[in-house]
């Protein structure tokens, strides 16, 4: 069973916790402060040591910490610059502004590690990054404590039902079993050995119980996993407690045996229960978008590019398509089989023959994704077009409100919402207007903020970017 609010007449749930993600945008961004080079220079500083500095034009050369406060005393948060502190010898100083104060940092420079603020701790490429991850951090211990202490406290118990499990049910009950095949084997020989030594004696046989034939893991296998501290490049969530992975580098960790992802804490928390050759079989469901379509080289991911075409091609005529839904088991067997085969998963009539379970797969591929088409940056400005009362005013705004989405989401938005203009078309045999699947649709590409019950606005504005989606994406 997936986590979270239902979409009504879908088989999936909402699957991933946005909230620390949301936490992380609003944080502030590194802002150099430049050393110009036709200003007089601090104490000591030449225009030669300006310019050799691995710091660029945001270090200034020796001065003390009163000095740098004076510069930055009128400055945003974030805004920052690099010194040499009198009498330091083997490291520079970070004068960095947050929260209306000026913090001063020991920094240390290596050409072949990079930027650091102790020997065991994170390397960055420039200093830039390092103040961007130190800025989010800052900003997550002000202001997501609550969520970040639900986190710490959240027991075992939620192995079962995390998205790890929900993600990887049928490949880990298929893996599960051949274990257990395997498990009753070895007790088959164990067993021959035992009553051929000691006649039938049973009692060092412990047979596998109900419970273990039920469970997607058996209780009897054990693997400790093999964590090590990652940086993810792009966009990554727990898979124990749904929650983002934050921060700039080393945002959690990762088993190299089977691909488990986690916060450091969190990792704590799971079973001993790797199987290692998951990862060889992990699929596309719940993967970020930009970190997909970057990784398959691909504008369109082949998921939603096949169920699109699929649904073309004998849906479209199909009464309450995308509103009706296809049989549950069958829609997790359509998602094994494009997890495990990729583009080569079969989903024509012959394999699938309710065109209702492609739909339903499409749905549950984009409501899985841990960022929404309508990402939560771009939402208000879609929001907003709702509110002018004329057609072309509403146009021009979402028109505006599509070129802050970022490019993966941009096409595949596009090619959904062209996609669904091409069913409301057939309105009269489907019964699908851009009204009906705009209520279908609108919990499933939009970020909709949490404990929202109310989607008039949503659907209202979904309705109308499907109806003008020419006018809207027109080049």
């Amino acid at each position: 069973m997936i986590l979270g609010c239902k979409e009504p007449n879908s088989p999936v749930h909402k699957l991933w916790k946005p909230e620390l993600y949301k936490i992380q945008l609003e944080a502030p961004t590194p802002k150099p402060v430049t050393k110009k080079s036709n200003s007089s220079t601090s104490i000591g500083a030449t225009e030669s040591n300006l310019c050799n500095a691995p710091y660029g034009r945001s270090y200034w050369g020796i001065m003390d910490h009163l000095s740098s406060e004076k510069i930055l005393h009128e400055t945003v948060d974030g805004s920052y610059l690099v010194r040499k502190s009198p009498g330091a010898t083997d490291f520079f100083t970070l004068s960095l502004r947050f929260a209306g104060q000026t913090k001063h940092y020991k920094i240390y420079y290596k050409p072949d590690s990079g930027h650091y603020l102790k020997e065991d701790f994170k390397r960055f490429e420039t200093i830039h990054d390092l103040v961007a991850d130190g800025l989010v951090s800052f900003y997550m211990q002000k202001h997501a404590g609550p969520v970040i202490q639900a986190i710490m406290t959240q027991s075992r118990n939620c192995y079962q039902q995390s998205p790890y499990m929900t993600l990887n049910r049928r490949k880990l009950r298929a893996l599960s079993n051949d274990l257990r095949k395997s498990l009753k084997y070895e007790n088959a020989e164990k067993t021959e050995n035992i009553c051929t030594s000691s006649g039938n004696d049973d009692s060092n046989i412990i047979p596998l119980t109900a419970q273990d034939e039920n469970d997607v893991l058996p209780i009897i296998y054990e693997k400790s996993h093999n964590f090590k501290l990652h940086t993810f490049k792009g966009l990554n969530w727990c898979e124990l407690c749904a929650n983002f992975l934050w921060g700039f580098t080393a945002q959690g960790v990762k088993c190299e045996d089977c691909g488990f992802v986690a916060h450091s804490k969190c990792s704590e928390l799971v079973p001993a229960k790797c199987l290692p050759d998951l990862k060889r079989i992990r699929g596309v469901f719940g993967v970020d978008l930009t970190t997909l379509s970057a990784a398959h080289q691909c504008s369109i991911p082949f998921v939603i590019k096949h169920c699109v075409e699929e649904v073309e091609l004998r849906g479209m005529l199909q009464e309450g398509i995308y509103r009706v839904s296809g049989f549950a088991d069958e829609i997790d067997a359509l998602k094994l089989a494009l997890d495990r085969d990729g583009e080569k998963a079969d989903m024509s009539e012959s394999a699938f023959s309710n065109i209702n379970v492609v739909a339903g797969t499409l749905k549950m591929y984009l409501r899985l994704l841990p960022v929404p088409l309508v990402t939560f940056q771009a939402y208000p400005s879609f929001i907003n077009s709702t509110r002018f009362n004329s057609v072309g005013e509403q146009v021009i705004a979402m028109r505006d409100a599509v070129k802050q989405l970022p490019q993966a989401h941009f096409n595949c938005l596009k090619y959904m919402i062209e996609h669904l203009n091409r069913v409301a078309a057939h309105k009269t045999i489907n019964k699908m207007s851009e009204h009906n699947l705009a209520t279908v649709f609108a919990p499933t590409l939009i970020a909709i903020p949490r404990h929202l019950t109310d989607l008039s606005q949503e659907i209202f504005m979904l309705s109308s970017l499907i109806s003008h989606c020419q006018a809207v994406f027109m080049n």
